[in-house]
């Protein structure tokens, strides 16, 4: 039987990681509940999205159980392609709990940071690999070599000589790790979206990919806005998959709580929460997502128009009989990517049906 590589968040997971709910609630309770009251200076960012909505209340319920916890101070980050649905709901919680969610818009806005360093394509690994081959133009030919190869540590170092400040992207193009190895099945390489490397080679995009859209408008401004907090709360869950699901250089191998750069700690209590720990919970506590959601009829929001969801097109025809200026907007900054989507897609069942 062929050995499938499987990451640290995988392989040293919690105890409570496996528990049922509502036993794994009362877990993360106990410890939201442990690390605001080591840290009692914590900051929370509020999306408007799902897995905030379950972030907050029970973030909100453990203190209320517990009067000493301090407050925690919530931020929803504005890219400025936000759905009405959205930004309503972010007021319509702040008044459910009493608490203030305070809204954060960056200095890059979405569209200029789309028009500066590209736009996203597939996925954030997808893309932040495709930005440094089209930036530092390695041939696509390099992975046929190390394939080729019989020795492939050696190949790996003399690819490494020939091609200097390109370790990731080697890795990337070769599906290999910085010793040489094979590693065919994990998502930071090329192939974990199946043909990509043949696709990009038939049909090289005509156009600059870049998840930096989300470095602008998101991660830089929550950097300036949680300086100065000793402990950093994000409701990022391993189920989302992509860059959520492997560990990085700011994770445990628990991918629970860490230090950072700046000393801070950081909070995932929804890490190990499943889609069905969600729908469990979302019952039990009668909470209500936004219209998004609820009436629009989408299974997940995030940034609107995102091209990394493979529904993103999809969800924006949903979105169009009631909000139809922001999918027209969306359709401006993204709509390269959208379309060299669907042609990736239309190549990918070609080649399938073809093998088959």
């Amino acid at each position: 039987m062929k050995e499938v590589y499987k990451s640290r968040v995988y392989t040293d997971r919690p105890p409570y990681a496996d528990f049922e709910a509502p036993r794994k609630f009362d877990a993360i309770m106990g410890i939201i509940a442990t690390r605001l009251s080591q840290h009692p200076k914590a900051i929370c960012s509020y999306s408007g999205g799902s897995d905030s909505d379950i972030l907050i209340d029970i973030i909100e319920r453990t203190r209320q159980m517990l009067p000493g916890l301090p407050p925690v101070r919530y931020v929803f980050f504005n890219t400025g392609l936000e759905m009405k649905a959205t930004k309503e709901h972010v007021k319509e919680t702040a008044l459910k709990y009493g608490v203030e969610i305070e809204e954060c818009r960056p200095k890059i806005g979405i569209v200029q940071a789309a028009r500066t360093y590209g736009i996203p394509f597939v996925s954030k690994i997808m893309s932040s690999g495709l930005s440094e081959w089209q930036k530092k133009g390695v041939p696509l030919s390099i992975a046929e070599e190390y394939e080729k190869a019989e020795d492939k540590a050696a190949k790996r170092k003399e690819l490494k000589e020939r091609y200097p400040n390109c370790e990731s992207l080697i890795n990337f193009l070769c599906c290999c790790n910085s010793a040489g190895e094979p590693r065919p099945n994990i998502q930071l390489v090329i192939n974990s979206s199946k043909y990509m490397r043949d696709f990009i080679d038939e049909y090289p995009p005509d156009f600059p990919i870049s998840a930096k859209c989300c470095d602008c408008c998101k991660k830089n401004l929550a950097h300036s806005v949680q300086k100065g907090y000793e402990l950093i709360i994000t409701g990022e869950r391993r189920d989302e998959g992509g860059m959520r699901s492997v560990p990085r250089k700011d994770n445990t191998a628990m991918c629970f709580t860490e230090t950072s750069t700046y000393g801070q700690y950081r909070l995932r209590p929804l890490y190990y929460v499943s889609d069905k720990d969600k729908a469990w919970y979302k019952e039990r506590y009668g909470i209500r997502y936004s219209d998004a959601y609820e009436v629009y009829g989408l299974t997940r929001t995030g940034c609107c128009g995102c091209p990394i969801s493979y529904k993103a097109v999809d969800d924006l025809e949903k979105i169009r009989p009631f909000e139809p200026n922001v999918v027209k907007a969306a359709w401006n900054i993204f709509g390269k990517s959208y379309e060299y989507r669907m042609k990736y897609n239309d190549y990918k069942e070609k080649r399938i049906r073809k093998e088959k």
